[in-house]
């Protein structure tokens, strides 16, 4: 199934987050692999922890952003596919 707004994500249960200054650092356990976020990339996981599925976390992330929309719609599908390979969520 192709990602969209309307895909549920969850965290991958092996995903370790911790934040660190505004910024966040992933731990994948069965991997022992680290992937590092942003302000903006962490406040989207926080988001997508809170909501699940992608559209209401593009509309929250939308009235806290000065972004165009369609800019943090790609950046968000963009994202959540590069978290979804290194396994730290999975696409339902």
């Amino acid at each position: 199934m192709p990602l969209s707004l309307d895909s549920r994500v969850a965290i991958h249960e092996d995903a370790v987050f911790r934040e660190l200054d505004g910024e966040a650092v992933i731990l994948q356990l069965d991997a022992g692999m680290y992937f590092g976020l942003d302000p903006v990339g962490t406040r989207l996981w926080q988001l997508i922890e809170t909501h699940g599925t992608l559209r209401p976390v593009l509309e929250a992330a939308l009235r806290e952003f000065d972004v165009a929309p369609d800019v943090l719609e790609q950046d968000l599908l963009d994202l959540v596919s590069t978290l979804a390979e290194k396994r730290l969520v999975v696409v339902q």
